[in-house]
């Protein structure tokens, strides 16, 4: 019986330590400390939650850079990929048409090497980020869409540049932009910039 008794005892500690006392500290912590993050990393636009900066979204204007392809059309709820195999001749039809089309809307010569991510969907569907090159492969069509002016392009390698985010701890991952963050800040400046000019 005393063991029994112990053993309900130690289950009713270990229970309110792990259940309660450990997550609300957590929660305080986050808080307190990170609260941003610890509430989703969501983007605030005009008092209205328009994304955030750990989700992916889709980009089809062609004054906006645009994410990286998604197989379930960046729905965070059935994050996924497609699990098509390099075999596959789906795979290879559809790596054909996003090459086609990347090259094609980006006004890029054929010879061009697109990056793979802009090829290849990723396999959460959500990746917020694209490489740096996949951005500044974007620019001609945005200067375009935008009437900028094709001697003004280092206004967006600017923008590009000052938004790169760099592998963490300089080793785990590869430089990338996060695009939902890159469009804001293009909005943005395009609007001081046609005030400028």
């Amino acid at each position: 019986m005393k063991t029994i008794i112990k053993s309900f005892l130690m289950l009713l500690l270990l229970t309110i330590l792990t259940g309660i006392v450990y997550p609300v500290a957590i929660t305080v912590i986050g808080q307190l400390l990170f609260p941003s993050k610890a509430n989703g990393s969501l983007i605030i636009k005009n008092h209205k939650i328009i994304g955030s900066e750990l989700l992916g979204q889709s980009f089809t204007d062609s004054i906006y850079f645009h994410s990286r392809p998604s197989v379930i059309n960046y729905n965070p709820l059935p994050s996924g990929a497609s699990n098509l195999g390099l075999s596959s001749s789906l795979l290879k039809e559809q790596v054909n048409s996003r090459k086609f089309n990347f090259t094609l809307k980006n006004l890029l010569p054929d010879t061009t090497l697109i990056p793979a991510e802009m090829i290849f969907a990723s396999a959460s569907g959500v990746d917020p980020h694209i490489s740096v090159e996949s951005a500044k492969l974007q620019v001609n069509r945005i200067l375009q869409s935008r009437d900028i002016p094709n001697n003004k392009a280092e206004f967006l390698f600017s923008l590009i540049d000052s938004l790169t985010e760099y592998p963490q701890f300089w080793v785990l991952g590869n430089k990338g932009v996060n695009v939902l963050l890159l469009n804001l800040k293009l909005d943005k400046e395009y609007k001081k910039w046609i005030i400028q000019n």
